[in-house]
């Protein structure tokens, strides 16, 4: 018999990449904890985040809405216009102006959850507005960590710097912390019905891990067998081929700890079994750019991108009453969805004006089927990682890419050709011209925003920035990977400020 009121848990990874989990196929890292949500609940194969950059996505999950509409198009901060030049990336276009916060007249899933009776609580990284815009603005009750950064301005271990969570003990671990909060949170009102938001600033930058953690993942990597090369050349920056990263697999490990933390406390306190649990990330891992932290293969491309690697995620459903353990769910899906579907599943009034883009997934999860419909992803801009600015249509097992710089497209078969490497769109010209044309009017529809060209455009300079990237960035890359992996790798004394000491 399902609760009337169940309870929410929804955790949300920054820049966890699909493959970079047990239950997806890393042979590298090690989750146990998010391999067993998986196998209690329900996995969206073709789960996908609403961007693939961080703020878009996280807006999405927060309003159910396509990024176009609600108009935070990139991570808040990123320039846009002329103050682009300032980058000296020398790109033909200048990225679109977007929106720096959600508008208050967003009715977010807190608010709709607590105009419900539940009570709300928000951890972790936020990155979707500063004063007026944070949490507490919108619908949490309670708050800790969230402001406007979107990294862990003091590292993953305290003291943190940050000004919405106090430190505690020096060395603590920031994803342990915040997911002790949200333990303490629902040892507060397991009484009452709750909606908790637990959003890791990891796996983000800056990549860190304890010295332990390390020695654990470098001799595992040469156990494995080390590649000769780690990197090749994506268009325009190199993107990483190997998991084989300690660090990284530290901070994944670290973060996969703090979320088995939440889950054996709601086993421990009777609430597991009247708790939905929601699991997923909100871009693809960080493959180029960045860090260059995990390989996404064989999913094209990683954070930034257009391709799979950058908007497909891990997402993950579990509604202990449901008893579809271990289903494996093939439609595709968005972050938009999450909002109609926890509302469905909690027994509350959906608001359709609100989730407009949306669509409740219970349906699915009980063994039914949802309409078909197109997915749409707007991404006016350049980024860090390599992406070209671009808008996408996903619609019955078919992906078209239009390109901004020049108006060009890309077609490709998903179950067919995974790894995108086979572009259709002169094959299947009906098709392409089809989904374009959709594309487009749904874009001038919900009036997005748009790049424009920069008049200032030198093709020698970009010409010359990718020789750079090639003869100095790729080599310098590789050595990089080897110096991790080396047995006297140390970054500094106390391990970024994991190994505490008393002098």
């Amino acid at each position: 018999m399902p609760p009337k009121n169940p309870n929410v848990v929804f955790i949300l990874v920054d820049d966890l990449g699909l493959m970079d989990l047990g239950f997806t196929g890393s042979k590298y890292y090690e989750t146990p904890n998010i391999d067993r949500l998986a196998k209690e609940g329900m996995v969206f194969t073709q789960g996908y985040a609403a961007s693939r950059v961080c703020s878009p996505s996280r807006a999405s999950i927060m309003t159910g809405k396509f990024t176009a509409r609600h108009g935070i198009t990139d991570w808040i901060g990123a320039p846009s216009g002329t103050d682009w030049r300032k980058l000296n990336r020398h790109d033909k276009l200048l990225p679109a102006a977007y929106n720096h916060s959600m508008a208050k007249e967003e009715v977010t899933i807190a608010e709709a959850m607590k105009n419900a009776g539940y009570k709300t609580f928000y951890a972790g990284k936020w990155h979707l507005g500063g004063e007026g815009n944070l949490p507490a603005d919108h619908g949490f009750d309670i708050n800790k960590g969230g402001f406007h950064s979107g990294s862990p301005l003091g590292g993953f271990f305290s003291p943190f710097n940050n000004p919405a969570l106090e430190d505690k003990e020096n060395g603590e671990n920031l994803s342990m912390r915040l997911a002790k909060e949200t333990v303490n949170f629902i040892k507060d009102h397991k009484e009452e019905n709750f909606f908790a938001f637990l959003s890791f600033y990891a796996v983000h930058a800056p990549i860190q891990t304890t010295q332990e953690k390390w020695e654990k993942y470098r001799e595992k990597a040469v156990q494995q067998g080390l590649a000769d090369n780690g990197y090749a050349m994506e268009r325009v920056l190199p993107i990483r081929q190997e998991q084989d990263n300690p660090v990284y697999a530290g901070l994944v490990e670290s973060m996969d700890d703090a979320v088995g933390e939440v889950l054996n406390s709601l086993k421990e306190l009777g609430l597991d079994k009247n708790t939905i649990v929601i699991f997923t990330s909100d871009n693809g891992g960080v493959a180029s750019g960045d860090n260059f932290s995990t390989a996404n293969l064989p999913l094209r491309g990683g954070k930034g991108y257009q391709w799979e690697g950058g908007i497909r995620e891990p997402y993950v459903i579990k509604v202990p009453w449901l008893a579809q353990e271990g289903a494996i769910l093939d439609t595709p899906v968005s972050g938009t969805d999450f909002y109609p579907t926890i509302l469905d599943l909690a027994n509350i009034d959906l608001l359709p004006n609100q989730h407009v883009d949306g669509v409740s997934l219970k349906p699915l999860m009980q063994g039914k089927a949802i309409a078909d419909r197109p997915l749409f992803w707007h991404y006016p801009h350049y980024g860090n990682q390599g992406g070209n600015p671009s808008s996408i249509i996903q619609e019955n097992g078919w992906k078209l890419i239009h390109y901004w710089e020049d108006g060009s497209e890309e077609l490709y078969h998903l179950a067919s050709d995974i790894g995108e490497q086979n572009n259709l769109v002169e094959k299947e010209s009906a098709r392409a011209r089809e989904l374009s044309e959709k594309l487009l009017s749904w874009l001038a529809g919900v009036n997005a925003n748009k790049a424009e060209i920069d008049p200032e455009y030198k093709e020698e300079l970009a010409q010359k920035r990718y020789q750079r990237t090639v003869e100095k960035t790729l080599p310098y890359l590789e050595k990089e990977r080897l110096q991790l992996l080396s047995p006297d790798f140390k970054p500094n004394a106390d391990w970024w400020g994991s190994k505490v000491t008393e002098d």
